[in-house]
């Protein structure tokens, strides 16, 4: 009959055992020196060794040539303890022997001495299921055993042992196995059953495994029953996972918000048997990977990968924030969950990857936060920063001109400006939009003093500088949801606010004639109320035209009439 390799190659002597190194020397420095302790606790995660330490200290305080605290293998103990002709070794399951009478009758057996070796060894594990009644029953025995006992007791949840139970043990907590540890042990048994395994595929059943060295042994044995040759493709096929290629490319599409992209990478997995519940749970490995990049200076210590892989793990990404990797990876373990627990798959595994590329779909508090960075980051390079040195320059000249009404020709400019603000303001308040402006220009002009008189129109001195507006991404958002049309002509154009007024900035023609409408107007207020918290007065930049028509001196002016009208020639 065949025997699987966990079984095959279990170590016999503590040297064997890897990744545990903190406990083996413990165990052997205390049989060489005769200070055996009568109860020991071994608790750590699945496959980590538990058992078989329990069972290599169990012969060794039996062994009759026990050398430097390990077993020989070769005396009439240890052979008759690994092929169970000596009983002074007894094994309890106790997930099905956790009744007080189990307890009883092993507390009663206890009293018997040893028939071949020195002790008589109690191995019980998953001692965590046992009932209350039971720990009570063992309690005593557990304290004060007869001379010729041993008690070892397993557990991968410590946790739920009570405190008088621990008190009476020696505890050793086993670590999970590091992954480089885990491949020389898969390398070394590759080599003994005559397989080729390669280096990255060592490391991959190494992190599949999750630090279980029992596991990684049963998926090498179980690629080995497809060839011999083991690669990295064949061990994610065997394992249904989604190759490396394709988390990239998802997360690639999270990060390009391409919802159609990614559903459809979903879909060639599904049809190719990929497990939608394993998926989810590499896309938490993998958004772990970009979490440890962006916040650790030494990743590459806490990454198990090659180096080209770690090399893709950078590039990646810089195209999230900190707080978008943390909500997608709440998002997908919030999937796993619902996996669990018994929904289907594939739709949790596509309504996440929906959630994630369409961040407006999701309106929790992770979401907002995630977008919330995103339209930071979007300010910060966003075209609309390089206008601010034209207006922060100390002439502002350029930049109030582009609204301004020139000094000689007050009374044509102004029915240009009083489009712009919204209709739904009093007929005077057009006329103090340009007043801020040109008072810089031309303190004793005589327009500026008659408008001092309407203070519901000038409410504050105008700034010297209008500043650019970094929350036009937040304000385009509201304005999509609200009125798709005024979006379709506001995109690719910016603002500044200048005190009171808000001074949109566009290309677009159409706006001019777009903003009469009372309900474009009233929506881009409710935006700025909404973004801002402040009530502002719209105002819009003139055109090229205009500016360039402010620009022409009035002394060419005089000079055209005296050379066309009174025939007086001008040098």
């Amino acid at each position: 009959m065949y025997q699987v390799l966990y079984r095959k190659y279990r170590p016999q002597v503590f040297s064997d055992v890897y990744g545990q190194e903190h406990i083996t020397s413990t165990l052997k420095n205390e049989i060489e020196n005769g200070r055996v302790s009568h109860a020991y606790l071994f608790t750590g995660s699945r496959g980590t060794g538990k058992t078989t330490c329990a069972k290599i200290l169990a012969k060794a305080v039996n062994c009759e040539n026990c050398k430097n605290g390990e077993p020989c293998n070769e005396c009439e103990v240890c052979r008759g303890l690994d092929n169970g002709s000596i009983y002074d070794v007894v094994e309890i399951d106790a997930a099905s022997n956790n009744g007080v009478d189990n307890i009883r009758n092993l507390r009663d057996e206890a009293n018997y001495t040893p028939s071949k070796g020195k002790y008589r060894v109690y191995i019980i594990d998953e001692v965590h299921m046992l009932s209350t009644g039971a720990f009570n029953a063992l309690l005593k025995t557990l304290e004060e055993p007869p001379a010729h006992v041993i008690f070892i007791l397993a557990t991968t949840e410590v946790h739920k042992l009570p405190a008088t139970i621990l008190s009476r043990c020696q505890r050793f907590d086993f670590k999970r196995i590091q992954p480089e540890t885990m491949a020389v042990r898969l390398n070394q048994v590759a080599e003994l059953e005559g397989m080729q395994l390669d280096g990255d595929a060592a490391i991959l059943i190494a992190r599949i495994a999750d630090g279980a060295l029992r596991d990684g042994l049963s998926i090498l044995d179980q690629c080995a029953g497809r060839s011999k040759t083991i690669t990295s493709e064949l061990v994610s096929e065997v394992a249904g996972l989604a190759g490396r290629e394709s988390m990239f490319k998802l997360s690639d599409c999270i990060a390009k918000h391409d919802s159609n992209e990614a559903m459809a990478v979903i879909s060639e997995l599904y049809q190719n048997s990929f497990d939608m519940e394993r998926l989810c749970v590499e896309m938490i490995n993998h958004f772990r990977n970009f979490l440890v990049v962006k916040t650790v200076k030494k990743s590459r210590e806490l990454i198990i990968c090659t180096d080209d892989e770690y090399n893709n793990i950078q590039n990646s990404a810089k195209g999230f924030t900190i707080e978008s990797v943390l909500f997608a990876l709440d998002l997908f373990q919030d999937t796993l969950v619902t996996i669990k627990g018994g929904a289907s798959a594939r739709i949790e595994v596509e309504m996440a990857f929906v959630k994630l590329c369409e961040p407006k779909l999701n309106e929790s508090q992770a979401s907002l936060l995630s977008r919330m960075s995103e339209l930071e980051r979007a300010v910060k390079n966003a075209p609309v920063v390089s206008a601010q040195p034209a207006v922060a320059t100390p002439e502002p000249k350029p930049a109030q001109e582009a609204y301004a009404e020139p000094k000689n020709e007050p009374a044509q400019e102004r029915p240009t400006q009083s489009a712009t603000p919204e209709p739904d303001v009093p007929a005077p308040e057009p006329d103090a939009p340009p007043t801020p402006e040109s008072a810089p220009e031309s303190a004793p002009e005589p327009p500026a003093q008659p408008v001092n008189s309407e203070p519901e129109s000038v409410a504050e001195p105008a700034p010297a500088k209008m500043e650019p507006f970094t929350q036009w991404g937040e304000f385009l958002d509201v304005i999509h949801r609200n009125d798709i049309p005024l979006f379709g002509i506001l995109n690719g154009s910016s603002a500044f606010t200048k005190g009171e007024f808000f001074v949109i900035d566009t290309q677009n023609d159409a706006f001019r004639n777009f903003i009469k409408n009372p309900i474009h107007a009233r929506e881009i207020k409710k935006a700025l109320v909404e973004v801002t918290g402040r009530q502002y007065k719209l105002m819009l930049f003139k055109k090229k035209e205009n500016e360039n028509a402010q620009k022409r001196d009035p002394l060419e002016d005089l000079i055209s009439k005296a050379q066309g009208n009174i025939n007086i020639e001008v040098n």
